[in-house]
């Protein structure tokens, strides 16, 4: 085995890691909307723990918009901190497969 070989399976790795890492915390912010929708009991152990993960990983978003409907407000908010998450990962997936 070559050290070329060994370096690119460890990028490759690396660049896994951190797409499963950047899909994760999109899942968050999805279920945060979908728990939202669905009226999820706030007082729930999973239920709060979704909400304090997703308000985690906002990105200073939670605020973005404004609208009198709270849950139109989770659903635009977190669905853009959703898709900018997911853009990031994929940016960075694609920097990280590109080294030599």
């Amino acid at each position: 085995m070559t050290v070329g070989t060994t370096a690119r399976r460890g990028i490759d790795g690396l660049a896994s890691v951190l797409r499963i890492v950047g899909m994760l915390i999109v899942l968050v912010l999805v279920l945060h909307i979908v728990l939202t929708l669905l009226d999820a009991n706030p007082a729930n152990t999973i239920a709060t723990t979704i909400n304090q993960l997703a308000d985690t990983f906002n990105l200073g978003l939670s605020n973005l918009f404004l609208p009198p409907d709270h849950k139109l407000r989770i659903v635009l908010n977190y669905g853009t901190a959703a898709l900018v998450w997911f853009a990031i990962t994929s940016v960075v997936v694609r920097i990280v497969r590109r080294i030599p």
